[in-house]
């Protein structure tokens, strides 16, 4: 049998739809879950399940690392889909530093590297900004960030840099959309109740891209030996919160007439609402400059193909 591609998060939006598309492909895919059992039911299609958690140091996990193909880690405790507490704050910081640390740790200690190591990460690293219009556009050589969102993404990536003789990919990932998870999820309840509308200000941009191009561009990232470093995946015109939501609006036939107060948000998800309530204006320079061919560069025509097809 052919070496193994190792996967964490595979559970999540993202990484049960590598795991179908890598199956499909022939590929030996081990997920790495906090439940086998369940990861199995949600996510079929694996070779094997075995027991994994962003605190776990040690177990049988480690012994998939030996000799795979490529490790994919994806996992990390989602960030907005809780009011921040310090609690919440730390283990969303945790899940992500503690479980690349382990994973560096087990590459470090495999008898045969993995060939390439594709680490998570997010465009929060370059910080959060209130208006789209005034921002340039930025690049993987952008400055980082001081906010938490950035301090997360920052000490992440720091950690996926420990590895050593390993070729790393680090996926800084914009707004991921989908009609089953995520921001477009969450707005299509109101939208289609007649309530929808922008988020905060409208100012703010909105660096998004389809399910289908975040998928591809990480399997073109694993299949592609001069791929490494940061790779910004965002599709190539990020817009505003207001063009967002008016684009919404238009797609599915209803109005974008009622805005959610940055207020509301903060009173949701108390310092996450100012995050929320902002974003950034990242372009994807990486994939450009290697030729990537995006599904999806028209917000529109991306928003009808999630939501004619359910995805």
């Amino acid at each position: 049998m052919h070496a193994q591609i190792v996967i964490t998060g595979a559970t999540g939006l993202i990484g049960a739809e590598i795991v179908a598309k890598l199956a499909a492909r022939g590929e030996s895919v081990v997920v790495l879950a906090r439940s086998p059992e369940s990861a199995e039911k949600k996510v079929p299609g694996a070779r094997k399940y075995v027991r994994w958690d962003s605190d776990m140091a040690n177990g049988e996990w480690r012994e998939y690392i030996n000799g795979a193909k490529a490790v994919i880690h994806l996992a990390g405790k989602p960030l907005l889909d809780a009011r921040w507490t310090e609690e919440h704050k730390k283990e969303c910081y945790d899940s992500r530093i503690l479980g690349t640390r382990h994973i560096v740790a087990a590459i470090a200690q495999a008898a045969v590297k993995p060939a390439v190591f594709i680490s998570a990460s997010a465009v929060g690293y370059y910080g959060s900004f209130e208006r789209c219009d005034e921002t340039p556009d930025i690049t993987e050589s952008g400055k980082r960030g001081s906010d938490f969102l950035a301090e997360i993404c920052v000490d992440w990536e720091r950690e996926a840099e420990k590895v050593d003789g390993v070729r790393l990919v680090l996926l800084r990932t914009g707004i991921v959309l989908s009609s089953k998870g995520g921001m477009l999820e969450k707005l299509l309840g109101p939208f289609s109740m007649f309530l929808g509308g922008p988020v905060g200000s409208g100012h703010q941009c909105i660096s998004w891209i389809h399910l289908d191009d975040e998928v591809d561009a990480i399997l073109a990232a694993l299949d592609h030996d001069d791929w490494h470093g940061p790779i910004n995946l965002a599709a190539p015109r990020p817009v505003s919160m207001k063009e967002f939501a008016d684009t919404l609006g238009r797609v599915l036939g209803r109005p974008a007439l009622l805005p959610v107060p940055k207020l509301v948000v903060k009173l949701l998800l108390g310092e996450g609402g100012e995050y929320a309530a902002s974003g950034q204006k990242v372009v994807p320079g990486f994939l450009q400059e290697k030729g990537y061919p995006f599904h999806y560069e028209n917000l529109a025509v991306a928003l009808k193909d999630l939501i004619d097809s359910g995805r």
